[in-house]
């Protein structure tokens, strides 16, 4: 770290404030400004003068002040004690500043992340004399019931292990190891700073196969997303974006949840804060918050630190990442992240492109979404990083930049449609103008469960698409002008909607659908499609088809059925076979 320096203030423009003397400050230093010693980052030098983003209400700061800086760029503290802890965007402890400072936090308050006086039970894993690369694994610490922490050789360290500690309790400020590298002797603890906007390095990266179980149907059988993969969720206000983000962070199956609340409703992520302490993973009866980190810099807070939260929260899930973790980012919502951009680029006086926003908002964008993938770390083991973004277009317009810029760099759009929301269909992702591009990559893992899943999902997305362009034609001559077979499409396609598309978050069953008990659904649904056609072609109506009450009984399967007894369907989809093919013996 090099020396500290000094300067004077000499212009403040809200969050923006200019310095001299700074010799030898360097872009992205962290800067401590005024008389509260207020935390900044240094985002633009002008010959002698240093721009300072200030990262908290700097109220009160005028010219002369003093800055002061000792060379470290911007930066997170990485260690055991993340886990089920909540940060503003800076990486500020909220639990801690709450019980220091009260509903309100103070100017210049300056927390550890990291609690320095817990200990945590190390367990070494490699032998004092060994050789070891970058990213090895030294140790472990179990962090939460769900966690178990991965103590990591910083990248660009490695050499011989001449000292490691045995077995016990030690805070991150103790002395862990000793390594003799070729440029001396590197002393570890079991935490260290690393810079928010430098992505951590991989081995290399690899083509995600794995698909991010979500439980949401909509979502697994139609626009699968890879863990690894990149996806938006854009949609006007009041469409559900945040209740859809709150459903995947609670039932997807990766193993460490990083959850960013950036520019949100305060409300929001009091909601977020009070309901995941009481939620229980499913999958092994623990709290969901043992795998869980939160960053919430709600729309109340300092507006630049809105702008550095999302690299903080994809810095820790490169962290995890980096231990052989499955982590999936929720960035709610970028559109936010996006104002603050323009906010502070107006104040540096930058020419601005679209709406407003600076002209390098989609490289900010591009790089972000650039920090997830699948790959193998520099210890050897496979990790990934799956962002999900929500994008928030004003008046649900998809034309505007951020919702564009956004859709060239994801591979999965999960469109939210106003009409959807409206008429209480949730979640209210629409299948017209929703997308995936994983639909191959992760057909394989879907063929261990069934190898007709991709053929099934493409004829009942078909028969969506249809009943899509009939609407059209319904708006114009009403449904009775149609053939049987077409009135029949509508009914099927309504029954999709009711019966599969539809979900509860709030029903003790239906909240998560198991890939089985989805695939067992949708063939049940298309069963009933293809021997209904055959009826129509015998003569029948839709209406002696529809009143069957076997046929009614479907609606209700999805919140009947729990997701342990999905056989129960397949006795379902018998009894509905043998229904229908009695009413065409009837009538022959």
């Amino acid at each position: 770290m090099d020396g500290m320096m000094t300067g004077k203030v000499i212009a403040v423009n809200g969050p923006i404030v200019r310095a001299v003397g700074m010799n030898g400050i360097k872009m992205f230093d962290i800067a401590e400004v005024g008389i509260d010693r207020l935390i900044g980052e240094i985002i633009r030098l002008v010959g002698d003068v240093a721009v300072i983003q200030v990262y908290e209400d700097n109220t009160g700061l005028k010219p002369g002040d003093e800055v002061l800086s000792y060379g470290r760029p911007l930066s997170v503290l990485l260690g055991p004690g993340l886990i089920a802890n909540i940060y503003d965007g800076i990486q500020r402890p909220l639990v801690g500043i709450s019980e220091a400072c009260g509903s309100y936090i103070r100017k210049g308050i300056k927390l550890s992340p990291l609690d320095r006086g817990k200990k945590w039970e190390f367990r070494p894993l490699v032998k004092e004399g060994s050789d070891v690369g970058q990213g090895a694994i030294l140790g472990e610490i179990p962090e939460s019931m769900l966690v178990m922490h991965r103590v990591l050789l910083p990248p660009h360290i490695s050499g011989r292990l001449t000292r490691i500690a045995p077995p016990g309790g030690y805070t991150i400020e103790d002395e862990i190891y000793t390594l003799e590298t070729a440029s001396g002797t590197y002393r570890g603890k079991l935490a260290g700073y690393w810079p928010v906007r430098s992505a951590r390095p991989c081995r290399v990266k690899k083509k995600p196969f794995i698909p991010l179980v979500t439980g949401q149907r909509v979502i697994d059988t139609f626009f699968p997303i890879a863990r690894g993969g990149t996806a938006a969720i854009p949609g006007g206000f009041g469409t559900g974006k945040t209740m859809t983000q709150h459903a995947l962070a609670k039932w997807c199956n990766a193993d460490i949840i990083v959850y960013i609340g950036c520019g949100e409703r305060g409300n929001e992520m009091t909601d977020v804060l009070t309901d995941f302490p009481k939620l229980v993973d499913e999958r092994n009866g623990r709290p969901l918050i043992e795998r869980t980190v939160m960053i919430a810099n709600t729309s109340n807070m300092p507006v630049p630190a809105r702008e550095v939260s999302i690299y903080t929260g994809v810095t820790i899930a490169e962290y995890y990442r980096d231990m052989g973790y499955s982590v999936a980012v929720m960035a709610d919502s970028t559109s936010r992240w996006a104002e603050a951009l323009r906010e502070l680029s107006s104040r540096l006086g930058d020419m601005p492109a679209e709406e407003g926003f600076p002209p390098y908002l989609a490289t900010r964008l591009a790089e972000f979404y650039e920090r997830a993938g699948f790959v193998e770390t520099l210890s050897g083991k496979d990790g990934d990083i799956t962002i999900i973004g929500a994008v928030s277009p004003p008046g649900g317009d998809f034309s505007e930049p951020v919702t564009q810029h956004t859709s060239r760099f994801v591979r999965c759009f999960w469109a939210l449609d106003k009409v959807l929301a409206d008429a209480r269909h949730y979640p209210a992702i629409s299948w017209i103008d929703s997308y995936t591009e994983y639909l191959h990559d992760i057909e394989d893992w879907w063929k261990i469960l069934d190898s007709q899943w991709l053929p099934v999902r493409n004829e009942v997305m078909g028969i969506l698409l249809e009943d899509h362009r009939l609407q059209q034609v319904v708006k114009l001559v009403g449904s009775d002008a149609l053939p049987p077979s077409q009135q029949f499409v509508l009914f099927v396609a309504e029954t999709i909607r009711n019966a599969f598309l539809q979900q509860n978050s709030f029903d003790p069953i239906d909240k998560f659908c198991s890939p089985e008990k989805q695939l067992k659904l949708l063939k049940t649904i298309l069963d009933l499609y293809r021997k209904g056609a055959v009826l129509l072609q015998a003569g029948f109506s839709v209406k002696d088809i529809s009143a069957l009450d076997v046929v009614s009984e479907m609606v209700r399967l999805k919140s009947e059925i729990p997701n342990q007894e999905a056989r129960r369907i397949d006795e379902y989809g018998i009894r509905l076979g043998q229904r229908l093919d009695s009413l065409k013996e009837a009538k022959g």
